[in-house]
Protein backbone atom coordinates (compact mmCIF):
# COMPACT_ATOMS: atom_id res chain seq x y z
CA UNK A 1 0.00 0.00 0.00
CA UNK A 2 1.29 3.45 -0.86
CA UNK A 3 2.18 5.59 2.18
CA UNK A 4 -0.39 8.26 2.96
CA UNK A 5 0.11 11.58 4.75
CA UNK A 6 -2.77 13.00 6.69
CA UNK A 7 -3.29 16.63 5.89
CA UNK A 8 -5.76 19.43 5.48
CA UNK A 9 -6.20 20.00 1.73
CA UNK A 10 -5.05 23.35 0.41
CA UNK A 11 -7.83 25.85 -0.13
CA UNK A 12 -7.42 25.92 -3.91
CA UNK A 13 -10.25 28.39 -4.34
CA UNK A 14 -8.55 30.86 -2.01
CA UNK A 15 -5.30 30.50 -3.92
CA UNK A 16 -7.00 31.07 -7.27
CA UNK A 17 -8.76 34.16 -5.93
CA UNK A 18 -5.47 35.59 -4.66
CA UNK A 19 -3.78 35.09 -8.01
CA UNK A 20 -6.75 36.47 -9.95
CA UNK A 21 -7.22 39.60 -7.84
CA UNK A 22 -3.53 40.51 -7.76
CA UNK A 23 -2.87 39.78 -11.42
CA UNK A 24 0.25 37.82 -10.52
CA UNK A 25 1.66 34.98 -12.56
CA UNK A 26 0.95 31.58 -10.97
CA UNK A 27 4.13 31.53 -8.88
CA UNK A 28 2.50 32.78 -5.70
CA UNK A 29 0.32 30.81 -3.33
CA UNK A 30 -0.77 30.68 0.27
CA UNK A 31 2.02 30.81 2.83
CA UNK A 32 4.69 31.02 0.14
CA UNK A 33 3.54 27.90 -1.73
CA UNK A 34 3.76 27.81 -5.51
CA UNK A 35 0.60 27.45 -7.56
CA UNK A 36 1.22 24.52 -9.88
CA UNK A 37 0.60 24.59 -13.63
CA UNK A 38 0.67 21.68 -16.05
CA UNK A 39 4.05 22.79 -17.40
CA UNK A 40 5.71 22.48 -13.98
CA UNK A 41 4.49 19.04 -12.94
CA UNK A 42 7.79 17.26 -13.63
CA UNK A 43 10.82 17.78 -11.39
CA UNK A 44 14.22 16.32 -10.69
CA UNK A 45 13.12 15.68 -7.10
CA UNK A 46 9.71 15.55 -5.43
CA UNK A 47 9.95 15.66 -1.62
CA UNK A 48 7.05 14.52 0.52
CA UNK A 49 7.29 16.32 3.86
CA UNK A 50 8.47 19.86 4.61
CA UNK A 51 10.05 19.27 8.02
CA UNK A 52 13.71 19.60 8.93
CA UNK A 53 14.69 16.65 6.72
CA UNK A 54 12.52 17.63 3.77
CA UNK A 55 13.36 21.32 3.54
CA UNK A 56 17.09 20.68 4.08
CA UNK A 57 16.99 18.21 1.19
CA UNK A 58 15.07 20.70 -0.95
CA UNK A 59 17.48 23.57 -0.31
CA UNK A 60 20.56 21.44 -0.98
CA UNK A 61 19.08 20.02 -4.18
CA UNK A 62 18.26 23.55 -5.36
CA UNK A 63 21.86 24.60 -4.63
CA UNK A 64 23.00 21.81 -6.93
CA UNK A 65 20.81 23.13 -9.72
CA UNK A 66 18.00 20.60 -9.54
CA UNK A 67 14.31 21.40 -9.92
CA UNK A 68 12.46 20.61 -6.68
CA UNK A 69 8.86 20.25 -5.53
CA UNK A 70 8.32 20.23 -1.76
CA UNK A 71 4.97 18.98 -0.45
CA UNK A 72 3.85 19.68 3.13
CA UNK A 73 0.50 18.97 4.76
CA UNK A 74 0.82 21.63 7.48
CA UNK A 75 3.36 24.41 7.96
CA UNK A 76 6.80 24.57 6.40
CA UNK A 77 9.31 23.50 9.05
CA UNK A 78 7.25 20.61 10.37
CA UNK A 79 7.31 19.30 13.90
CA UNK A 80 10.83 20.48 14.72
CA UNK A 81 10.09 24.13 14.05
CA UNK A 82 6.49 24.35 15.26
CA UNK A 83 5.95 21.64 17.88
CA UNK A 84 9.36 20.24 18.79
CA UNK A 85 12.97 21.36 18.90
CA UNK A 86 12.57 25.11 18.47
CA UNK A 87 9.70 25.85 20.88
CA UNK A 88 11.26 23.49 23.43
CA UNK A 89 14.57 25.37 23.28
CA UNK A 90 12.66 28.63 23.77
CA UNK A 91 11.09 27.19 26.93
CA UNK A 92 14.52 26.06 28.12
CA UNK A 93 15.83 29.60 27.71
CA UNK A 94 12.91 30.98 29.73
CA UNK A 95 13.67 28.36 32.40
CA UNK A 96 17.31 29.44 32.43
CA UNK A 97 16.24 33.04 33.01
CA UNK A 98 14.16 31.88 35.98
CA UNK A 99 17.16 30.05 37.42
CA UNK A 100 19.34 33.12 36.89
CA UNK A 101 16.89 35.22 38.91
CA UNK A 102 17.02 32.71 41.77
CA UNK A 103 20.81 32.64 41.75
CA UNK A 104 21.39 36.36 41.15
CA UNK A 105 22.82 37.08 44.61
CA UNK A 106 25.74 34.78 43.81
CA UNK A 107 26.79 37.40 41.29
CA UNK A 108 26.10 40.41 43.48
CA UNK A 109 22.80 41.15 41.77
CA UNK A 110 19.72 41.64 43.89
CA UNK A 111 16.69 40.18 42.17
CA UNK A 112 13.63 38.15 43.06
CA UNK A 113 11.52 35.69 41.10
CA UNK A 114 7.88 36.58 41.65
CA UNK A 115 6.54 33.77 39.53
CA UNK A 116 6.16 32.38 36.02
CA UNK A 117 3.78 34.12 33.61
CA UNK A 118 2.98 31.29 31.21
CA UNK A 119 1.12 33.63 28.85
CA UNK A 120 4.28 35.71 28.58
CA UNK A 121 6.41 32.59 28.13
CA UNK A 122 4.21 31.45 25.26
CA UNK A 123 4.34 34.89 23.66
CA UNK A 124 8.13 34.70 23.68
CA UNK A 125 8.13 31.10 22.40
CA UNK A 126 5.64 31.81 19.61
CA UNK A 127 7.62 34.86 18.56
CA UNK A 128 10.77 32.78 18.13
CA UNK A 129 8.89 30.20 16.06
CA UNK A 130 7.20 32.83 13.88
CA UNK A 131 10.48 34.59 13.15
CA UNK A 132 12.23 31.39 12.10
CA UNK A 133 9.21 30.26 10.07
CA UNK A 134 9.24 33.51 8.11
CA UNK A 135 12.96 33.18 7.50
CA UNK A 136 12.59 29.60 6.28
CA UNK A 137 9.81 30.62 3.88
CA UNK A 138 12.16 33.24 2.48
CA UNK A 139 14.94 30.70 1.98
CA UNK A 140 12.66 28.29 0.13
CA UNK A 141 11.29 31.03 -2.09
CA UNK A 142 14.76 32.40 -2.86
CA UNK A 143 15.94 28.92 -3.80
CA UNK A 144 13.05 28.70 -6.31
CA UNK A 145 11.74 25.53 -4.68
CA UNK A 146 8.15 24.81 -5.70
CA UNK A 147 6.33 24.57 -2.36
CA UNK A 148 2.94 22.85 -2.43
CA UNK A 149 0.58 22.77 0.57
CA UNK A 150 -1.92 19.97 0.86
CA UNK A 151 -2.42 16.27 1.36
CA UNK A 152 0.30 14.27 -0.37
CA UNK A 153 -0.09 10.66 -1.42
CA UNK A 154 2.36 8.42 -3.26
CA UNK A 155 0.47 6.97 -6.22
CA UNK A 156 3.43 5.59 -8.19
CA UNK A 157 7.11 5.02 -7.57
CA UNK A 158 7.87 8.45 -9.06
CA UNK A 159 4.62 10.38 -8.47
CA UNK A 160 2.96 12.23 -5.59
CA UNK A 161 -0.64 13.36 -5.86
CA UNK A 162 -1.71 16.55 -4.07
CA UNK A 163 -5.36 17.56 -4.21
CA UNK A 164 -5.84 15.79 -7.53
CA UNK A 165 -2.68 17.14 -9.19
CA UNK A 166 0.21 14.79 -9.86
CA UNK A 167 3.83 15.77 -9.31
CA UNK A 168 6.33 13.50 -11.04
CA UNK A 169 9.97 13.36 -10.07
CA UNK A 170 13.05 11.58 -11.36
CA UNK A 171 13.68 11.01 -7.66
CA UNK A 172 11.15 10.77 -4.82
CA UNK A 173 12.16 11.56 -1.23
CA UNK A 174 9.93 10.46 1.66
CA UNK A 175 10.44 12.78 4.64
CA UNK A 176 7.11 12.46 6.43
CA UNK A 177 8.50 12.65 9.96
CA UNK A 178 7.01 11.01 13.05
CA UNK A 179 4.45 11.49 15.79
CA UNK A 180 4.28 10.84 19.51
CA UNK A 181 3.37 7.25 20.37
CA UNK A 182 1.19 6.31 23.32
CA UNK A 183 1.00 3.08 25.32
CA UNK A 184 -1.66 0.36 25.01
CA UNK A 185 -4.77 1.34 26.95
CA UNK A 186 -3.49 4.87 27.62
CA UNK A 187 -5.67 7.63 26.18
CA UNK A 188 -4.06 10.99 25.45
CA UNK A 189 -6.50 13.39 27.11
CA UNK A 190 -6.68 15.75 30.06
CA UNK A 191 -3.73 15.29 32.42
CA UNK A 192 -2.17 12.65 30.14
CA UNK A 193 -0.44 14.39 27.26
CA UNK A 194 2.35 14.18 24.73
CA UNK A 195 5.12 16.72 24.31
CA UNK A 196 2.91 18.61 21.85
CA UNK A 197 0.25 19.34 24.48
CA UNK A 198 2.94 19.98 27.10
CA UNK A 199 4.16 22.91 25.00
CA UNK A 200 0.77 24.58 25.40
CA UNK A 201 0.15 24.36 29.15
CA UNK A 202 -1.28 27.65 30.40
CA UNK A 203 -0.10 27.19 33.98
CA UNK A 204 2.76 25.53 35.85
CA UNK A 205 1.51 22.25 37.34
CA UNK A 206 2.34 21.44 40.95
CA UNK A 207 3.62 17.96 40.02
CA UNK A 208 4.74 16.41 36.74
CA UNK A 209 5.57 12.79 35.88
CA UNK A 210 7.61 12.44 32.69
CA UNK A 211 7.44 8.98 31.15
CA UNK A 212 10.72 8.58 29.29
CA UNK A 213 14.11 9.97 30.23
CA UNK A 214 15.48 10.60 26.77
CA UNK A 215 16.24 13.99 25.26
CA UNK A 216 12.62 15.17 25.00
CA UNK A 217 11.62 13.95 28.43
CA UNK A 218 14.70 15.43 30.10
CA UNK A 219 14.15 18.81 28.48
CA UNK A 220 10.57 19.06 29.66
CA UNK A 221 11.58 17.86 33.13
CA UNK A 222 14.24 20.57 33.27
CA UNK A 223 11.83 23.28 32.10
CA UNK A 224 9.07 22.53 34.58
CA UNK A 225 11.45 21.98 37.47
CA UNK A 226 12.96 25.40 36.84
CA UNK A 227 9.44 26.81 36.68
CA UNK A 228 8.84 25.42 40.19
CA UNK A 229 7.05 22.09 39.66
CA UNK A 230 7.92 18.84 41.41
CA UNK A 231 9.19 16.55 38.66
CA UNK A 232 9.62 12.78 38.43
CA UNK A 233 11.25 11.11 35.44
CA UNK A 234 10.40 7.44 34.85
CA UNK A 235 12.81 5.61 32.54
CA UNK A 236 12.88 1.87 31.75
CA UNK A 237 16.60 1.61 31.00
CA UNK A 238 18.59 0.73 34.14
CA UNK A 239 21.69 2.63 35.23
CA UNK A 240 23.34 5.61 33.51
CA UNK A 241 21.84 9.09 33.49
CA UNK A 242 18.54 7.79 32.08
CA UNK A 243 17.48 5.87 35.18
CA UNK A 244 14.60 7.04 37.34
CA UNK A 245 15.21 10.31 39.16
CA UNK A 246 13.20 12.61 41.38
CA UNK A 247 13.80 16.29 42.05
CA UNK A 248 12.93 18.24 45.16
CA UNK A 249 9.71 20.27 45.06
CA UNK A 250 11.41 23.25 46.73
CA UNK A 251 12.21 26.04 44.23
CA UNK A 252 15.20 27.07 46.34
CA UNK A 253 16.77 23.71 45.52
CA UNK A 254 16.19 24.00 41.78
CA UNK A 255 19.23 22.71 39.85
CA UNK A 256 21.70 25.36 38.83
CA UNK A 257 22.26 26.29 35.21
CA UNK A 258 25.59 24.48 35.21
CA UNK A 259 24.01 21.33 36.61
CA UNK A 260 21.21 21.45 34.06
CA UNK A 261 23.63 22.01 31.20
CA UNK A 262 25.77 19.10 32.32
CA UNK A 263 22.76 16.80 32.38
CA UNK A 264 21.67 17.65 28.83
CA UNK A 265 22.76 15.39 25.98
CA UNK A 266 25.51 16.79 23.79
Amino acid sequence: MAPVIRATPTDAAETRRAVTTTGLDPIVAREGATLMTDSTDTFDIVILGGGSGGYACALRAAQLGLSVALVEKDKLGGTCLHRGCVPTKALLHAAEVADSARESEKFGVKATLEGIDMAGVHTYKDGVVARLHKGLQGLVKAAKVTYVEGLGRVVARDTVEVDGRRLTGKNLVIATGSYAKSLPGLEIAGRIMTSEQALLLDEVPARVVVLGGGVIGSEFASVYRSFGAEVTIVEALPGSSRSRTRRSPRPSNAPSRSARSASRPA
